[in-house]
């Protein structure tokens, strides 16, 4: 009974969390940070390592981005949205990389034998990882790495047996996809004519 309530805390606040974050509303990592501490809470219960260490690297990474979005600069009020430099797409690539390594480490530490799904697992982590650092700093390509990684785990859930967080990342999926379209839309509006 604990652990669906628990579940379904983290799904009301992780889909208001993917909500404020297509509105750009800082109120994204508040919410985040309620849904990722208590999903790392249950990943960790159900042995479910790499998806813990992704959820609690968000925690930490929605300080981080609240930290940003909250700071205001000379030319903006806020932090706008752009899209990733070439640095910034190397950096991505480095912790995509990284990040594979970590998990696949952390497996190791705790002795956990690798099944086939915990590959897909730390597959995933890799995308979520550079995703939430590109969402910190409002880069419009955040949405595609959130997209395809949340199409990967929609159907791992429903195999490990966790339907709600399935049926999260559905939602999820599809809020990612309007949620690029409207980021999308704000970048072309600020662009200068030429």
């Amino acid at each position: 009974m604990m652990q669906i309530l628990l579940e379904s805390v983290a799904f009301i606040f992780g889909i208001a969390s993917v909500w404020y974050a297509k509105k750009q509303n800082i109120l994204v990592y508040p919410t985040g940070i309620v849904a990722t501490v208590i999903t790392s809470f249950l990943l960790f219960q159900a042995g479910y390592l790499g998806d813990m260490c992704i959820n609690a690297y968000f925690t930490i990474m929605s300080f981080y981005g609240w930290l940003l979005w909250s700071r205001k600069n000379v030319e903006n009020d806020f932090l706008p949205i752009t899209t990733t430099t070439s640095k910034e797409k190397k950096i991505g690539i480095l912790l995509f990389i990284i990040t594979i390594f970590v998990v696949l480490a952390i497996y190791k530490i705790f002795n956990y034998r690798l099944k086939a799904d915990n590959y897909v697992d730390v597959f995933t982590s890799g995308l979520f990882f550079t995703a939430m650092w590109y969402m910190a700093r409002k880069k419009l390509e955040n949405w595609t790495l959130w997209i395809v990684g949340d199409i990967i785990v929609v159907p791992l859930y429903a195999y490990r047996g966790m339907g709600i967080l399935a049926l999260q990342y559905f939602i999820f999926t599809i809020l990612a996809i309007l949620a690029y379209i409207e980021w999308k839309k704000n970048l072309d509006s600020t662009k200068p004519m030429i």
